[in-house]
């Protein structure tokens, strides 16, 4: 590193003594900082505010994770377009060393590249060349890998005035120096880590807000997580305000906040509050700098539960909602709720878009969300009045939209307390957190959408009861539902064409790019992605809409008809969304790669590069010139490892079953993915497994210990039944090839 004038050093040293003492960051802590060389340029994250509202002014840059305050994952940038696009090829890449899910797109700011992986590491890079400046580790305890649902993933930093802020896997909120990649402050952002049995972390991107830094929090898939917002000073640290989603217990007095007396009444008088409300504000945050709004939407409230909300039932404010808050106070401003009542997870936590859109012959600042429960959502931005929300997406849990009070109008066939239910959309969303991206050049946002539908199954009276992460309801793809393989679980079930209930519907799950007129609603092209969970968008001002697939390919598209025009195989599956930057005089489009997030408790499917090649966590960087990107060596096949010995009673296999579903099944799922299949264990894991689940002995490596909730009778039994299954495996085998 570069040496400094020593006036300065110690101004700096004085300054950092003087933010220990005086507010509530930890300083001094210890964290891994790994650093070379430093690249040509010399401004480090120098974004100030003015920077970013002027972003069109810039348009070489790539600020935040959506580019700049409207997060439309736009850029201006049209060096290459649709005359050059067929010349796209190979610049550079970047081994994370890892083989999680990859979900953040990168900041470039002045020649840097700044991004962030798995439990909240950062990495900076030269945009040019992929040469890494420094690396920075936030040293997560490995425990905290059995806390998210879904996977130990993090969707991105912010820049500000040379810093680099993001959020851990553990709940702490980090702040980075951009150029040395040291520590400055980390604070904690849970509203109480002492809570036993709480299920906190962070897996989104933290939003700038003025002199503010904002960051949100997941667990709403749990038990005993409180939904909250907060807010923290960009400079120092220090604790300005928190805004809790939704009420807390009645039984401790009038409520800790005033928007939430109004929210208390909408929830079940007999709700018990130990499970903590949910409402977790885990993705998507928006701010407008000119009104002083933070946006944010929340997540579904815990548990899933059905209601009749035509007949007052409990809408549960502020869960599945999008919520404004004043930036300044902390304070309510309006909220719209998408799913009263949520019982499906829907959550409103998808991308906030900001923009101008000509309605009703005027231009209106507006806000806007493809909602995972299948409708495009359209709200003024400084009221919260409705605009328009129309379907993008195949929906089957409502009729529609109240035209006079736009409350979604409930349906029948929604409620799975009745029996099993194939639902549109899927549990996962018609959207995801994948981010949409929005063109004031078309005036079209395109949304990577997930055409599917979920079999819902209430276990609340079937042996499965209680599963983790879903509470007392089940979720299956139409792929996956086997009544004679999930008998064990849940009891006697239904056909698969008894629930589809007709000819005609298709009940294939797929991936589809869809371009919606956000005006009027109207799809007005599509492209076919995989049959598997694909990535989110950009688009650009060269007319050109860019998006990866698990398949392990780029995909370029024209804006204007969707025509595809280029697909360059990149050898990884990717999931994030690609962006945009020019440097040195040269554009270029870069891309995380790498599978996992919330299909970690599904296979990799049966098309994805991920599957072909392993998951080997990489950016790739393209420009102009390039050539074929370099892919990683085909995995090859291994054989069955033979099981130990067959262990345990039919009741104890059976009892195994259910445990494996509650507690296990969310990672390691049978067949290869993400996390080990566990019947292929070898004879030493086998050996090590009751040190493993109980006492921790792979928590390094993000294997947390389980001894809170197993005892060792329960870890008997799961290893029964993963013994038992090694060799219905195994005797498959034998049996094909004797044939």
């Amino acid at each position: 590193m570069r040496h400094q004038a020593t006036g300065w050093l110690i101004a700096r040293a004085f300054l950092l003594i003087l933010l220990c003492c005086g507010c509530t960051a930890a300083c001094g802590e210890s964290e891994t900082v790994t650093t070379s060389s430093p690249p040509g340029p010399t401004s480090f994250g120098q974004v100030s505010e003015a920077r970013i509202l002027n972003a069109a002014q810039e348009p070489d840059q790539w600020f935040a994770p959506g580019r700049d305050e409207e997060g439309d994952y736009y850029s201006p940038l049209a060096e290459i377009n649709q005359e050059t696009v067929g010349r796209l090829g190979f610049a550079w890449e970047y081994k994370l060393g890892t083989r999680r899910g990859l979900e953040a797109t990168p900041v470039v700011v002045d020649g840097v590249m700044y991004t962030s992986g798995n439990w909240g590491k950062v990495y900076a890079l030269e945009a040019t060349t992929g040469r890494e400046v420094w690396r920075y580790d936030p040293e997560v305890p490995g425990q905290w890998g059995r806390y998210p649902c879904c996977d130990v993933v993090n969707r991105g930093i912010a820049v500000r005035d040379g810093r680099i802020y993001v959020g851990a896997l553990d709940g702490y909120l980090h702040a980075i120096d951009a150029k040395s990649g040291k520590r400055l402050w980390r604070v904690d952002t849970l509203p109480d880590r002492n809570t036993k049995g709480f299920r906190y972390t962070i897996t989104g991107a933290p939003l700038l807000a003025g002199n503010s830094i904002v960051i949100g929090n997941g667990g709403s898939d749990f038990a005993g997580a409180r939904g909250s917002v907060s807010a923290y000073d960009l400079r120092t640290g220090a604790f300005r305000w928190r805004f809790f989603t939704v009420p807390r217990d009645p039984a401790s007095g009038s409520q800790d906040q005033p928007h939430l007396e109004a929210a208390i009444k909408t929830w079940d008088r007999h709700y018990d509050w130990k499970v903590g409300g949910g409402g977790s504000v885990w993705d998507g945050m928006a701010y407008d700098p000119r009104l002083h709004l933070v946006y944010v939407g929340t997540g579904n409230a815990a548990p899933y539960r059905i209601v009749d909300v035509d007949r007052g039932g409990r809408d549960e404010l502020y869960a599945a909602s999008i919520v404004a808050i004043h930036a300044d106070s902390g304070e309510l401003a309006w909220s719209f709720q998408e799913t009263p009542g949520d019982a499906w997870d829907y959550d409103a936590t998808a991308k906030l878009v900001l923009a101008a859109l000509p309605i009703g012959g005027e231009r209106r600042d507006v806000i806007m969300q493809a909602s995972k429960n299948g409708f495009f959502y359209v709200l003024d931005r400084r009221t919260g009045e409705f605009i328009s929300g129309r379907p993008f997406a195949r929906v089957s849990w409502t009729k529609g939209l109240d035209p006079k009070t736009h409350r979604p109008i409930t349906t029948s066939g929604a409620d799975w307390t009745r029996g099993p239910k194939v639902i549109f959309p899927a549990a996962m969303g018609a959207h995801g957190w994948q981010p949409m991206s929005y063109s004031p050049w078309t005036g079209l946002a395109y949304i990577p959408v997930i055409d599917a539908p979920m079999v819902y199954i209430n276990t609340e009276h079937r042996p499965a009861g209680l599963i983790e992460g879903n509470f007392e309801l089940e979720f299956l793809f139409p792929e996956d539902y086997d009544p004679k393989a999930l008998k064990g679980l849940f009891g006697e079930l239904p056909s698969l064409d008894s629930l589809a209930g007709g000819a005609g519907v298709r009940l294939h799950s797929r991936s589809v790019l869809r371009a919606v007129n956000p005006v009027t609603g109207k799809i007005v092209w599509e492209q076919p992605g995989s049959d598997a969970w694909d990535g989110g968008v950009m688009s650009t001002g060269g007319s050109l809409v860019f998006r990866g697939d698990a398949a392990g390919f780029l995909n370029v598209y024209d804006a204007h008809s969707g025509r595809p025009l280029k697909r360059i195989e990149v050898g990884t599956s990717i999931m994030a969304a690609p962006m945009t930057y020019r440097a040195r005089g040269e554009q270029y489009v870069a891309v995380m790669a790498g599978y996992g997030g919330g299909l970690l408790n599904a296979p990799f499917p049966s098309d994805s590069a991920a599957l072909k090649y392993g998951n080997d966590g990489r950016i790739v960087a393209f420009r102009l010139g390039g050539g074929p990107v370099p892919k990683p060596s085909p995995v090859a096949e291994t054989p069955f490892p033979a099981p130990p010995p067959r262990e345990g009673t039919a009741a104890q296999i059976a009892r195994g079953e259910v445990l494996y579903s509650r507690f296990c099944s969310r990672c390691h799922v049978f067949g290869r993915g993400t996390m080990p299949d566990l019947r292929r264990m070898s004879p030493v894991t086998h050996t090590l497994f009751y040190e493993i689940v109980l006492n921790g002995a792979y928590e390094a490596k993000g294997m947390g210990r389980w001894d809170d909730v197993l005892m060792r009778s329960d870890a008997e039994a799961i290893h029964a039944y993963l013994v038992n299954e090694a060799w219905r495996v195994r005797d498959a085998v034998v049996h094909r090839h004797e044939q």
